[in-house]
């Protein structure tokens, strides 16, 4: 069995090889993504691993004419693969699950560190201006923080609020009976309304549709904190940018933006970035962007690679 993974970085090289002499598979490993021009180089192997590069209907075909019977993406979100083209010609495709402390303490941090005005506190601090005018912050154990969303990492984050004793609402269509001892389950409007700081565990929507837009940012308290560490596509990123300048955003951070693919994991020092809406929002002294990288730690990375080998093995070994 061959499995050839794209998009590998310095880092997950030493885990691809280790896993697969565990797992008894032959692995072959790039640096560089997925595409027309790269499928060439899978060419006998038995399945591809991935991450986030897209993989359309097309890319789907040429993969299968190269023998490619399983496509193991190392992310949770499996939406940049065409999944019926898929189905359509019987390759097998798979996603990964990893260490939920990853990005729930990503997502605490994010909220202390709009609380605590920590971007203007570092750019100050950057050209030595120690003064305090401006920089004083609020304390997360007095807040009502509202997670939309209560799987693997909803739930993990809502288990950390409760040590800083925050009182917390929660949504989801599937509540949870452990997390009903934690936090009170609310319907989407009444948690809009509640809720001092707002964050996102929930995936992307199948209509294409955001999950917050104007109407919600209006039934939202004044000054409200948004976090985002799930998908810029949740948000009407034109609606966020007005509620930021009328104040009824208070302060955001985002890990995730609209239309981040080609710019996130790329070295763009020297290119002209052609996101305005990010460069807007890059810009407010009150947002804070990180490029999709709450997930980044090393047992994730650990956990990514060795999950998707080990999807691999076990979804070849079972269509033989």
């Amino acid at each position: 069995m061959k499995v050839f993974a794209y998009s590998v970085r310095s880092e997950e090289v030493p885990l691809f090889e280790t896993y697969a002499k565990e797992l008894g598979i032959d692995i072959e490993t790039t640096n560089v993504p997925p595409t027309a021009a790269t499928a060439e180089q899978a060419r006998g192997a038995d399945a591809i691993s991935i991450v986030t590069t897209p993989v359309d209907a097309q890319l789907v075909e040429k993969f299968h004419v190269l023998g490619i019977r399983y496509i193991s993406t190392r992310t949770i979100g499996f939406e940049h693969i065409d999944m019926q083209a898929a189905q359509n010609i019987g390759i097998g495709v798979g996603n990964v699950s990893y260490s939920p402390y990853s990005v729930a303490e990503y997502t605490v941090m994010l909220m202390l560190m709009c609380l605590r005005k920590m971007k203007l506190i570092t750019a100050r601090s950057a050209v030595q201006d120690f003064s305090l005018a401006g920089t004083a912050g609020t304390e997360l154990h007095s807040k009502t923080v509202g997670v939309i969303g209560t799987g693997r990492l909803g739930r993990t984050v809502i288990c950390l609020l409760r040590g800083f004793g925050c009182t917390v609402l929660a949504n989801d269509i599937y509540p949870n009976a452990e997390i009903e001892k934690l936090a009170d389950y609310v319907p989407l409007e009444e948690l809009l309304q509640r809720s001092d700081i707002i964050t996102l565990h929930v995936p992307a929507t199948d209509d294409g549709t955001y999950l917050l837009g104007a109407e919600q940012f209006g039934r939202m308290k004044d000054g409200i904190v948004l976090i985002n560490t799930a998908r810029g596509s949740l948000i009407d990123q034109t609606s966020l940018i007005e509620a930021i300048e009328t104040g009824k955003i208070g302060a955001a951070a985002l890990d995730v933006v609209q239309n981040e693919k080609g710019l996130y994991y790329n070295d763009c020092k020297t290119t002209p970035l052609t996101n305005r809406q990010m460069l807007l929002l890059r810009s407010y002294p009150n947002v804070i962007l990180t490029p999709h990288m709450a997930f980044h730690t090393d047992q994730a990375i650990e956990g990514m690679v060795r999950n998707s080998l080990q999807a691999c093995k076990k979804a070849l070994t079972s269509t033989r």
